[in-house]
């Protein structure tokens, strides 16, 4: 199965502004988020991708644009199912005075049993996502094969809850999941489990380009490498 490249989008004014964004339209990019945005195609070069998926909300597009540009052949898909919790009410709230809700301490600590007032709860977030991705793992490995990437743009609950469901974690204990604005994280998928391959990593990419087959026969690839592995070359 692919590789997964998950991206989140950079610092939008929403996260300066201390806001629940949700699906509020217009929330863009600040000045250090385009920065962090700029900087992808550098990190990314040398990584052969196969298409790029995104969340339809602005911060996520915007996030990708610069990618795009620097590789026009990249086709770019936009996926519903991996933008942002649907908060209802709590859509543009600050977070300084969610703080106190009640509701706030079951997100912390309970998520699964979590739901937003007018929204959606964090379980069916978790579902929607994750079959989301695996019906493009399914469709990137048809068109273009099993060994292809592809990046997907997202946001934060987004990727922490896609982390949980490839290590297996019960989705109360995504919140101990940490990943910033622009991180890159990688899942690698296989016949028979998922890799955890990077988190939250803001720095470069180049270990993971492709590398010559080891000759270590069919079947490697979905396994786990006894004592760590010597890594990158």
């Amino acid at each position: 199965m692919p590789t997964l490249i998950l991206v989140r989008h950079g610092r939008s004014t929403a996260n300066t502004a201390g806001l629940l964004a949700g699906w509020t339209p217009g929330v863009a990019l600040d000045d250090r988020g385009r920065e962090q945005a700029a900087a992808l195609p550098a990190r990314l070069a040398g990584l052969p991708l196969a298409a790029a998926v995104s969340s339809p909300l602005q911060r996520c597009e915007e996030t990708l644009a610069p990618l795009l540009a620097d590789r026009p052949e990249l086709p770019l898909h936009t996926e519903e199912r991996v933008g942002e919790c649907h908060y209802g009410d709590w859509t543009g709230r600050k977070l300084s005075e969610l703080n106190d809700q009640p509701l706030m301490e079951v997100v912390q600590n309970h998520p699964s049993a979590a739901a937003f007032p007018g929204g959606e709860s964090m379980r069916a977030m978790a579902a929607r996502s994750a079959e989301a991705v695996r019906e493009w793992n399914t469709r990137i490995a048809d068109e273009h094969g099993e060994q292809a990437a592809y990046v997907l743009c997202s946001h934060g609950d987004i990727i922490k809850s896609l982390v949980a469901d490839a290590l297996g974690l019960h989705l109360d204990q995504f919140q101990r999941i940490s990943v910033e604005p622009c991180s890159v994280t990688v899942i690698r998928y296989t016949r028979l489990r998922p890799f955890l391959v990077r988190l939250g990593d803001t720095g470069s990419l180049a270990s993971l380009a492709p590398r010559p087959a080891s000759g270590g026969g069919s079947g490697d690839e979905g396994r786990a490498t006894v004592g760590g592995g010597a890594g990158a070359s």
